[in-house]
């Protein structure tokens, strides 16, 4: 994707999706849009890191999950930011509906959404006990993480490949600290 970027050989995929997303604005669907954008902000994300921090703390006395979900979550922010300054993309300046600043490429809206619910959907897997809840959970955790990336497109705010971008950044940083920590728990479960 990065040398898709760098060399401009993706802007007539992301020109495309652009068109064909905002070709369905309405001011219904700009509102619906606005309130996905509003639940991947730094703001609400933040909310729900604590409201979900002091669940798992206190309901779910996890301690070692809830340094799973702090790690996931304050390493997505750094690898965006880092990510942002090396590209330096510059936002698409096509038909805005929002203005923002910043750097487009990954989106830092899609990584947050993806490693939030992705990481959401793993630590509250084992405490669902039925198929149709865990179903449940992953079509939620799937749908929020596709609403807050289109709605990123759909606002003007960013190309699709800042999108997919900032979506395989964090399925991997996922995967890693997921992958860790599974290590660390089997490793102690062995010592017991």
């Amino acid at each position: 994707m990065t040398l898709f970027v760098q060399t401009g050989k993706i802007e007539k995929f992301d020109l495309s999706i652009i068109h064909f997303v905002q070709g369905f604005e309405t001011p219904l669907l700009t509102s619906i849009m606005l309130f996905f954008t509003k639940i991947g902000s730094f703001p609400i994300v933040t909310l729900l890191f604590l409201l979900i921090s002091l669940f798992l703390y206190f309901v779910f006395h996890h301690r070692s999950e809830l340094v799973l979900f702090a790690v996931v979550i304050a390493g997505t922010l750094v690898i965006n930011r880092l990510l942002k300054e090396y590209f330096e993309r510059v936002r698409p300046d096509i038909h805005r509906l929002i203005e923002i600043g910043g750097y487009s490429f990954p989106s830092g809206h899609a990584m947050t959404a993806f490693s939030v619910y992705t990481i959401l959907a793993f630590l509250f897997w084992r405490h669902i006990s039925t198929r149709f809840g865990r179903i449940m959970l992953l079509i939620f955790s799937a749908l929020f993480i596709f609403m807050i990336g289109i709605s990123r497109i759909y606002l003007g705010v960013h190309y699709p490949s800042d999108i997919l971008g900032g979506y395989f950044v964090s399925g991997m940083w996922c995967t890693l600290a997921i992958g860790f920590f599974q290590k660390y728990k089997n490793r102690n479960h062995a010592k017991d």
